[in-house]
């Protein structure tokens, strides 16, 4: 190589010059520009959100004590606040397990109609209270065992969902904006027809279905090319919505087919793990993930509405996906603590600056030539519009040129960023020239919004209290819950992992009780091990858990402790031990383990009460002292063991039942104690844990 000073003055002179050009057009080179006409086509946005459910998701938020519990749902649905959610996508219930946990069935019988079961009703009204302009999707997971005999694509479940869709109107005063067919179970040509014309037979006409939600490239994209040769699917089959586009991308052909055809396409469950490789090894990461998923999920894949799984994380830690998905966490309702993630603020990057019914303006929707990429959206009517773009990956930072015509706004635009260090902090405006040009630098892996609105802010709220470890001892005699419904029929604390475990009056007329009420085997999402629910502390090592049982019709039922695992979202069976007491006064203690093959459980020891009387109620007592763990009951001692698998983990209520046959129970007076501890008296929950629903004249079931 020739060095500079080997050369002649006049000559080095020439040469620096002819340098300093080609450096200058390197320069240029880098600088990408884009054009950002208002009148070009561009689809229809539809949102990003997040989902409650896929799992009880959602079921300490309901806990919370105010104004904690208002300022979390603010944080996630308040308009230019914070998150800023555009839309809520829930599962309805079905009494079965759909990873976490289990969430009620508004009808347990063909006979059975209830719409004040569960949360979701609830979550939904708050959510829209707060966003009237926020779009509401559901789907179920699974269903109740009678929907069809068993079999879930039948009219049975295109009436139940119709039933719901009316629930929610009639109760609630909410309206439905799109449904699905069923999570992740492929696909059912002839039911969604059936399932159209059940909608348009009951004035549900306008109400979209989004077909079939699957994950993976077979499942996903296999059957598109059915809507091009088959009329009444195509017309059955609104949108197409599927699982994680960006993990399974389509062919081109089907690409083809979609637009020739006019589809829209939602990506109706996405996911940001911490975890998730070299690219999202932290918080941060997925935060910048999620707005790299927002946008290319439009630029390769022509989808209008993203919602990632899931919501908020209000599940014990224990559970399967505790702490990876959720948007905040909204675990500790005892003390009123919760945090935000900072994906919150990828949301915020999107639903402060686009609405719903905004249109992309395609030729502003691109990837970066220097890593990342970016979204352009205008406003449906007026001039206004913004720019979202991320620079995940990228090296250096990169100038982007942006040329605005075709009638939108050249005022000038607010900018706000995000980076690993600073989270949604407003930057110096920029303002396009006389001819509306305007350029920016954007740094590597960070998130920018430029807009022409206003209004946008950091919302939060100061004075979060600080986590507290859950009550001990602990005592719940379910009599605070006078009208079970205004609760949606669920205790303080407790998560139903398989089963439903609902306060109910006591037969004998004392008060309140908990019953787990599924007694059939219910279409469930993922395989289902024993009805149970836990609450409490994973760190417990040395307590005593009681509670007193009555059964229902045979069967058997009993407590739970050490439980420190409830599967692995596929899966839910229990690590942990339970003392099992069957109406007929046989017992046992049984360890509960991934690691034993068959049943998942073992019994360590078995006896069977002297003397027994059969009926009324029993208080069994499972008792941990290190290695030693003992039942007991109404208050003797019936059977030891010695077993060291499990030091630690949570409490929990259980009932029995083979392959066809869920056993319903009563239980009352769950007491968490010290061992050998004296009486506890009932714990106290704030008076400001309000109920979610107000009181109803129409409701016959409390």
């Amino acid at each position: 190589m020739t060095h500079l000073s080997t050369i002649r003055p006049f000559h080095r002179l020439l040469l620096a010059a002819a340098l300093t050009c080609a450096l200058a057009g390197a320069a240029r080179a880098s600088e990408q520009a884009l054009t950002l006409d208002g009148t070009a086509p561009g689809r229809t946005f539809d949102g990003v959100g997040a989902v409650s459910g896929g799992g009880g998701t959602s079921v300490l938020l309901k806990d919370y004590p105010e104004p904690e519990r208002s300022q979390i749902l603010d944080i996630l649905f308040k308009p230019k606040f914070a998150a800023s959610m555009q839309t809520l996508y829930v599962e309805i219930g079905s009494d079965g397990n759909s990873t976490q946990g289990s969430e009620p069935t508004h009808m347990r019988s063909p006979t059975d109609h209830n719409a004040r079961r569960g949360y979701e009703w609830w979550l939904m009204s708050e959510a829209r209270k707060r966003s009237p302009a926020l779009t509401l999707d559901a789907c179920a997971w699974g269903a109740p065992g009678w929907v069809g005999n068993g079999n879930f694509w039948s009219q049975d479940m295109c009436d139940y969902y119709v039933s719901w869709v009316r629930d929610l109107k009639a109760t609630y005063g909410l309206t439905l904006d799109a449904i699905g067919c069923r999570n992740e179970r492929g696909s059912n040509f002839d039911w969604v027809k059936q399932f159209r014309k059940t909608l348009d037979q009951n004035g549900l006409a306008s109400l979209p279905i989004h077909a079939f939600d699957d994950p993976g490239n077979e499942r996903m994209w296999s059957w598109i090319p059915s809507l091009e040769k088959d009329p009444a699917l195509n017309a059955a089959v609104g949108i197409v919505g599927n699982h994680c586009l960006t993990q399974a991308p389509e062919p081109a052909a089907v690409r083809e087919t979609l637009r020739k055809l006019h589809k829209t396409v939602w990506n109706t469950e996405d996911h940001v793990y911490n975890a998730d490789g070299a690219f999202y090894p932290d918080a941060y990461s997925c935060a910048l993930g999620a707005v790299h998923r927002f946008n290319i999920n439009y630029i390769d894949h022509d989808a209008t509405k993203i919602v990632n799984w899931y919501l908020v994380g209000s599940t014990y830690g224990i559970e399967p996906y505790a702490d990876q998905p959720p948007a905040m966490f909204a675990n500790s309702p005892w003390s009123g603590h919760y945090a935000l993630k900072p994906i919150i603020w990828a949301y915020a990057h999107y639903g402060q600056f686009t609405q719903v019914g905004w249109h992309y303006v395609d030729s502003g929707c691109t990837h970066l030539a220097g890593g990342g990429s970016v979204v352009t959206m205008r406003a449906a009517t007026g001039r206004d519009y913004s720019v979202i773009a991320e620079t995940a990956g990228a090296k250096v930072p990169q100038t982007v040129r942006f040329a605005v015509e075709g009638g939108l706004s050249r005022k000038a635009l607010c900018v706000w960023l995000t980076t690993r260090s600073s989270d949604f902090v407003r930057q110096s405006d920029v303002t396009p020239d006389a001819t509306g040009v305007f350029t920016i630098t954007l740094q590597p892996d960070a998130i920018y919004s430029l807009s022409t609105t206003r209004g946008q802010q950091k919302g939060g709220f100061t004075n979060v209290p600080a986590e507290k470890p859950f009550p001990f001892p602990y005592q719940d005699n379910f009599d605070e819950y006078s009208e079970p419904s205004r609760f949606g029929y669920l205790p303080h604390y407790t998560a139903d992992i398989v089963g439903v475990f609902e306060v109910v009056d006591r037969p004998d007329g004392r008060g309140k009780c908990l019953r787990q009420v599924v007694d059939h085997k219910v279409q469930s999402w993922a395989p289902e091990w024993k009805p149970y629910t836990i609450l409490g502390d994973a760190t417990w090592t040395d307590y005593q858990v009681s509670a007193d049982i009555s059964f229902d019709d045979g069967g058997w039922a009993g407590v739970m402790g050490r439980v420190c695992q409830t599967g692995n979202g596929w899966d839910n069976d229990a690590n942990g031990y339970y003392a099992r007491l069957d109406a007929d006064g046989a017992c046992s203690i049984v360890l509960a383990s991934d690691q034993i093959k068959g049943t998942r459980d073992r019994a360590l020891t078995t006896g069977r009460i002297s003397g027994w009387k059969s009926g009324g109620w029993h208080t069994v007592m499972l008792r941990f002292e290190g290695a030693k763990i003992t039942m007991l009951v109404d208050g003797a001692a019936v059977l030891s063991a010695v077993d060291h698998t499990y030091p630690h983990g949570m409490a929990g209520l259980i009932t029995g039942g083979d392959h066809d046959t869920r056993y319903t129970a009563l239980f009352d007076n769950l007491t968490i104690n010290r061992v050998n501890g004296g009486a506890v008296r009932p714990t106290v929950f704030s008076q400001d844990h309000a109920p979610i629903y107000a009181p109803s004249a129409n409701d016959s079931a409390d």
